[in-house]
């Protein structure tokens, strides 16, 4: 009992910080290296995440700077940008890549914030398959006769009370990026 109740925190803790990765990706108008996680440069053939092959600083509160490692890899940096599709083109100067970060119209944090809605709502999802999925052992446990009813109700109540508890944190952080969003 003890050992799904462990393993299904484990995983909601994972599902929470899939949560946390997917919504530092969302842009909010302010700049964020957490924007260009997910990037990946083609370097000397090799998918390569940017951050492996490049310094990335934040000079000004609108401007990313990419400095790479290898001067020679600024054209697939900014391909690879280009390609990831995250709304900003970047401009270079030989030496490192800069991304002005625009200034978002009323328009694109609404459809930012429904975006962010819809990882909250993957996330909700995915940790209340993780309480079928530990109902569904101990029910199983319970049948085979490791468990009482007794105990199978007090088991059940405690895995509802910890699935309650994160999908409250869910929300809690899909609102504060909402409010993030929606900040002038």
């Amino acid at each position: 009992m003890a050992e799904i109740k462990e393993m299904m925190e484990a995983k909601i803790e994972k599902s929470i910080s899939i949560l946390k990765e997917d919504l530092n990706t969302v842009r909010a108008g302010r700049a964020n290296p957490a924007l260009l996680d997910k990037v990946t440069v083609d370097y000397y053939g090799t998918p390569t995440p940017l951050r492996n092959i490049a310094n990335i600083s934040v000079p000004d509160p609108r401007t990313l700077l990419i400095s790479p490692f290898d001067a020679s890899s600024i054209q697939n940096i900014e391909k690879a940008i280009n390609m990831a599709n995250i709304g900003i083109n970047p401009s270079n100067d030989g030496k490192c890549v800069r991304l002005a970060i625009p200034q978002l119209t009323e328009e694109r944090r609404i459809e930012l914030t429904k975006q962010v809605k819809k990882i909250g709502e993957d996330a909700k999802v995915a940790i209340r398959n993780l309480r079928r999925d530990a109902n569904e052992h101990l029910k199983k446990q319970q049948k085979d006769g490791e468990l009482t009813e007794d105990d199978l109700k007090e088991e059940l109540d405690q895995i509802q009370k910890a699935i309650d508890k994160a999908i409250k944190l869910v929300d809690e952080t899909v609102a504060n990026k909402d409010k993030e969003i929606l900040e002038v």
